[in-house]
């Protein structure tokens, strides 16, 4: 079975001598894909984010010599417009916004909502997207990104030409706000939040490799963000949120957050739109409405996957994968 080639509108490569392989994990799916500033030192210089770029096309060149990096910047009250248009002359697409200490590497994140309001301005006036870590911080860890909702709502009102992407979503009210909301609110879904609810990670032990923010949680949730997945709602696209951390990272006291899912991201995907009997919506849904949201052209490029059984790496790179040591039905040929 073709696919077009897909785009991951959310993906984490880290920095340092691991990356190489991360970004291999990735362009061997992937054509596009969104790459989070969230790193250390976090991306916000074009110097900076130049030469992350230019790092990432040098590791992808063996695999993939056409992937396309879409750079983001990390948001803080500081910029200038002229810094946006110097970011943009290298690439950058969007700007994240992280709440102050929600997720990994975000302790910088804004812990002032109204004051980056001047730089959102600057960034609907000139295209760029605003993509947004949904949690409020010191909310109870299950409530945080429905406590968010009410931030996506001010900005979307405040900034009606600003487009927003709601990223990573994992509740069904955020599900019902993104559908409810004008047209320039978008929002992702990963792989791992269409396919796990809490009981992955707490129900009967403690699975530390599916531990991630936004914690996955009730059935119902996962039921919102599958249907709407499946629905072919153009507002809804893949961003997978792969977040590679060393194994040691993860089995300790004080594990990180993220769950690795770029070496079986479409392999997943595939399985899980055949047995919702939704294979005809998964195209769109991994290559057209987020480049179609991003003002991107869609991709003419195709990749095969074929329906043959194989077994997920129990370590890939270092990192415990999403799946791994599970027999998956479908695989890249």
């Amino acid at each position: 079975m073709f696919l077009p080639l897909p785009d991951d509108f959310h993906a984490h490569l880290r920095q340092g001598e691991l990356m190489p392989g991360y970004v291999r994990d990735l362009v061997s799916q992937f054509g596009r894909a969104i790459i989070m500033p969230n790193t250390v030192p976090a991306m916000t210089s074009a110097k900076a984010i130049a030469d992350y770029k230019k790092q990432i096309l040098e590791a992808a060149a063996p695999v993939r010599p056409d992937f396309e990096p879409l750079m983001t910047f990390k948001l803080n009250p500081n910029y200038t417009e002229q810094d946006l248009k110097d970011m943009m002359d290298v690439g950058v697409v969007a700007g994240k916004y992280y709440p102050a200490g929600v997720t990994t590497n975000s302790a910088d994140g804004i812990s002032d909502f109204e004051a980056v309001f001047p730089v959102v301005a600057m960034m609907e006036k000139l295209g760029l997207v605003l993509c947004v870590h949904g949690e409020e911080p010191g909310e109870f860890c299950l409530d945080r990104e429905p406590a968010f909702i009410k931030r996506v709502e001010t900005l979307a009102e405040k900034f009606p030409k600003l487009r927003i992407v709601f990223e990573h979503l994992s509740s069904a009210k955020s599900v019902e706000a993104v559908k409810r909301l004008p047209a320039n609110v978008a929002a992702t879904f990963t792989v791992h939040h269409l396919m796990m609810t809490l009981d992955d990670i707490v129900g009967d032990a403690l699975r530390p490799h599916h531990f991630c923010k936004p914690l996955p949680k009730r059935p119902e949730d996962r039921k919102a963000i599958r249907e709407a997945a499946f629905s072919g709602n153009p507002k809804f696209f893949l961003g997978t949120d792969s977040a590679p951390h060393q194994q040691g990272k993860k089995e300790c006291p004080c594990g990180a957050a993220g769950v690795y899912s770029a070496p079986v991201a479409i392999p997943l995907l595939v399985q899980e739109f055949e047995r919702a009997g939704a294979l005809d919506k998964l195209p769109a849904f991994i290559a057209g409405f987020g480049a179609d949201f991003y003002r991107l052209p869609r991709t003419t490029k195709k990749i095969e996957v074929v329906q043959e059984k194989w077994t997920v790496p129990a370590i890939v790179n270092g990192v415990v994968p999403l799946a791994a040591g599970q027999t998956l039905d479908w695989k890249l040929k």
